[in-house]
């Protein structure tokens, strides 16, 4: 155990550092001001705050993006530093080995895998670790014990303790600490250890081959979902050059498992799983399970959540198998290098059925209804998980809004983070008869203090708001708006498309609450509660929202960006934020920092 009188003689590197600056705006007739607040150097208390304040720092230490732009020249260096911060942490790669690791990465749907391969084990009565990301509340929802958010006090004594261990050794090693992600992950791994679960379910932050989750010496069984273009400045441009980085998390003698891909996606992974010598088998259609029950019924809603759940029975059979279960029904794996392999479909257990009806993962294909206002809420952000969550959305609203009391007005509200192509995704939803387009930055409340956990230090507040009116141009041409504004119309039935001349209004707000609050116009009854801040809106944006308030319903779908539904959930689901269990439950808010591998 670290000696923490050192840490605590240096309290002021535990203390947030924000730079204070104002900056005013007023977008959609509001008139706010963000402020952030220089914090006074402290001695941490050892609370949750102070950890999470601390854990925040590591976004913005200027040695730590420094490191990371250095290494990403050189990305076999990420490796070989992610087992330096381990090592200094108290942690070995031996260790590693012990935790009968699930190793899971893909461009779409890697998360919903895992969570169905984390249900089903789980059902079985094993005692399941689960690490993921990015989170949508809290930062400890990445962090999971049978499938519930480590709590405060668990978070708290662990951060300190790797976090101080850490610290202890940074003057030896030039300073270094590592990344935000880096250190999130070796911290899911030091709580496995010490909370000895049975298996750890491990999702790659990007990529997988130069991942610091790669650090996975000795996987029991490794899973790829579906591949396509993302994180091109890291992964590369192509689907070859993405589908070699996550064929980099295959290990010698250690069965994988891909769905169907692209022809050049999936040479490539042959390619490497012959290099490895992994044996790489393509999971069946979920249709060809032979399940007594009839067709399988699902957790997850939308239909790419089929193949997801066809990797989740290969990957938790194997692993069920790799564990000696008596039950004999389960075939032998052979491991087979030659080529890529079908893999055999199985007759599903009783407790595999339920794991796979029974997974929930919030954010992703998630309906919501508080009284005459619905939530579709999706944290789609690739063009193939848009092409995903439009599909769902069609089907799902449609079926919604047969069963409406009366006409449903119908709004998108959209953000999209980094270098994704936001243009190319609302080109997707334009068709979809929105009367409404609200854009608003990853920011749950435009106010002058804020919780910890919704801190980023990564992207200013200007170049955010600068990316919604972007989005806002970008959905303006694609009805070919110029500047003229489009008229708020009602939807009666189905989900038709958009006749050429009817164009939905567009309004962009500073924040994800003063959105929420102008597209429901206080009908939605956990936004109303009393004590929420209101923010003032100018009587011209008022008078916009007359088709809203006439509506029988309001239908909102919510999409773009994990952080974007997470910080809607904030709000809309209380709970997820504010339970103080000291093993599961919420806190914080919302941490906007993305996953680097």
């Amino acid at each position: 155990m670290v000696c923490m009188s050192r840490v605590l003689q240096r309290g002021s590197v535990f203390a947030a550092r924000l730079r204070r600056r104002d900056w005013a705006c007023s977008l959609a007739g509001l008139s706010v001001r963000y402020s952030s607040t220089e914090t006074a150097p402290r001695i941490p208390s050892m609370e949750y705050q102070d950890a999470i304040c601390t854990l925040n720092t590591l976004q913005t230490n200027a040695s730590c993006l420094e490191q990371v732009r250095r290494e990403r020249s050189n990305p076999q260096v990420q490796l070989q530093a992610m087992k330096g911060f381990l090592e200094r942490a108290g942690l070995t790669v031996d260790e590693l080995d012990h935790l009968n690791i699930i190793h899971v990465t893909g461009t779409k749907g890697k998360g919903s895998t895992c969570a169905f391969t984390e249900q089903i084990l789980r059902s079985y009565g094993f005692r399941t670790g689960f690490y993921s990301s990015p989170h949508l509340v809290q930062v400890r929802e990445r962090i999971r014990i049978n499938g519930q958010p480590i709590g405060k006090e668990i978070f708290t004594k662990y951060f300190w303790q790797v976090y101080g261990r850490l610290y202890e050794t940074k003057d030896a090693h030039g300073g270094a600490m590592p990344a935000y992600f880096r250190f999130l992950t070796i911290l899911a791994f030091h709580v496995f250890l010490q909370e000895k679960v049975d298996l750890a379910v491990i999702e790659v932050g990007i990529g997988g081959a130069y991942d610091c989750t790669n650090i996975i010496r000795r996987p029991w069984v490794c899973g790829i979902t579906s591949l396509g273009i993302d994180h091109t400045q890291i992964l590369g441009d192509t689907i070859e050059k993405i589908a070699w980085q996550k064929g980099g998390i295959f290990k010698p003698g250690v069965p994988a498992f891909t769905v169907k891909q692209p022809e050049e996606a999936m040479r490539v992974l042959k390619d490497r799983a012959k290099e490895m010598r992994c044996p790489l088998r393509v999971c069946p259609e979920l249709e060809d399970y032979r399940a007594d029950c009839g067709p399988l019924h699902l957790g997850l809603a939308g239909k790419h959540q089929r193949s997801n759940a066809s990797m989740a029975l290969q990957l938790s059979h194997t692993w069920l198998q790799k564990r000696c279960l008596p039950d004999r029904s389960f075939p032998s794996i052979h491991c087979e290098t030659s080529g890529v392999l079908q893999a055999t479909p199985f007759k599903p257990t009783p407790i595999m059925v339920k794991g796979l009806a029974d997974t929930e993962w919030p954010g992703r294909n998630q309906t919501l209804k508080h009284g005459d206002v619905t939530y579709f809420l999706d944290g789609a952000h690739t063009m193939r998980s848009m092409q995903a969550c439009v599909q769902w959305f069609r089907e799902t609203a449609a079926q919604h809004e047969r069963n409406a009391s009366g006409p449903v007005a119908r709004v998108l509200l959209f953000n999209a983070t980094g270098e994704r192509d936001s243009a190319a995704m609302l080109k997707l939803l334009v068709p979809y008869h929105f009367d409404f387009a609200v854009f608003c930055p990853n920011i749950t409340e435009a106010i002058t203090s804020c919780n910890a956990d919704q801190q980023n230090f990564n992207v200013s507040v200007e170049n955010m708001l600068t990316r919604c009116l972007d989005n806002e141009r970008s959905w303006r041409l694609h009805h070919s708006f110029g500047d003229d504004q489009g008229a708020q119309l009602l939807i009666n039935n189905g989900l038709p498309l958009v006749p050429e001349e009817k164009k939905a209004d567009t309004l962009v707000f500073p924040c994800i609450l003063s959105a929420l609050q102008w597209m429901t116009q206080g009908r939605d009854p956990v936004l109303a509660q009393p004590g929420k801040r209101v923010l003032a809106v100018k009587p011209n944006i008022v008078a916009k929202a007359a088709p809203l308030r006439g509506a029988a319903e309001i239908h909102i779908l919510i999409a773009g960006s994990l952080h974007l539904v997470g910080g809607a959930l904030k709000h809309l689901d209380p709970a997820s934020s504010h339970s103080s269990g000291s093993s599961s439950g919420g806190g914080g808010g919302l941490c906007l920092a993305e996953r680097h591998g």
